[in-house]
């Protein structure tokens, strides 16, 4: 725990959650308007990757920590990082939002305390407890209230995209499972995240050029800024949590997540007209429960309250 003269003042640490949610809140609606004009996923996700990892290694020059460990349990943590915090949840991710609205996506992205749960409890890694199992029903019927009414979305949206875009939130559980159950690693959080840039770089590259898409990001202006401010928010609003998480504790900072979900749902309205439904926004209420139910496990709290 943080001696109490460390920690923020109460109206300071949230107005930094509020602002962390607001920059991490962009994400869906800003590579939803790239989609929208054209842009390839695997140059999203190339150039995301990019300009994180040069924010990320800004940050971390700054505190003077750039230079990553690399024994055994790191280099496996950056590959599990980059693969399954990057690489795969973009890819299924930005390929959906190329057909269902942000706002849908930014809702789906909410589930990973809660299929992280399910993980732990089908691997028997979790013991049963009634409450937090209610969390996991309650994320379920979250997810048919957004798929099962009639007009919960526009009719022109496939179905089966919904599908795809869950596959992200299921990547990042399967990341934190990993992180919280079997990574030995000495590197911290902003570490894995700078390492985890770096394998998403490497398999990127290769993997976009033979996809045939462009390197270089290829349409509007508007939308490669896009791109550019989205993978600059990410990357700044993941420092900042990890800092609030040191300094106002996890109960505090791990609410980020409500915020996060609230902030991409208005961004998604303000720039992109897009209209949740009355559905929808039953959908969130009841997802929001969930997430209270399940609670994030303090085993991986205190993984990423390690800022390396």
């Amino acid at each position: 725990m943080q001696p109490s003269d460390t920690r923020p003042a109460p109206l300071l640490a949230l107005a930094a959650l509020i602002g962390i949610g607001a920059l991490w809140g962009l994400g869906a609606p800003l590579v939803r308007y790239a989609r929208l004009e054209g842009l390839d996923p695997f140059g999203i996700v190339l150039w995301q990757s990019a300009v994180g990892l040069v924010v990320i290694g800004i940050v971390q020059a700054l505190r003077g920590r750039l230079a990553l460990p690399c024994d055994r349990g790191s280099l496996a943590l950056y590959a599990a990082v980059g693969l399954l915090g990057i690489v795969l949840p973009h890819l299924a991710g930005y390929w959906a939002l190329g057909h269902i609205p942000a706002f849908a996506h930014a809702l789906l992205t909410s589930l990973v305390p809660i299929l992280a749960l399910a993980l732990a409890l089908g691997l028997r890694i979790e013991r049963f407890e009634p409450l937090r199992a209610l969390g996991i029903v309650l994320g379920a019927l979250a997810v048919a209230l957004l798929i099962v009414p009639q007009g919960s979305l526009p009719d022109s949206v496939p179905v089966v995209f919904v599908f795809v875009s869950a596959l992200a939130p299921l990547c990042y559980a399967l990341e934190s499972a990993f992180v919280a159950h079997v990574s030995r690693a000495r590197a911290g959080a902003l570490q894995a995240l700078a390492g985890g840039s770096l394998v998403a770089l490497a398999v990127m590259v290769p993997v976009t050029w033979a996809s045939g898409a462009p390197l270089w990001p290829a349409g509007p202006e508007p939308a490669v800024m896009a791109v550019v401010a989205s993978g600059m928010a990410s990357a700044l609003a993941y420092a900042g949590y990890v800092a609030l998480l040191r300094r106002a504790g996890s109960v505090f900072a791990t609410q980020v997540a409500y915020l996060v979900t609230g902030w991409a749902m208005l961004w998604s309205v303000l720039f992109l007209g897009e209209r949740p439904s009355g559905w929808v926004w039953l959908s969130l209420a009841v997802l929001f429960a969930g997430l209270f139910l399940v609670q994030p496990r303090p085993k991986l709290l205190a993984r990423l309250t390690d800022p390396r």
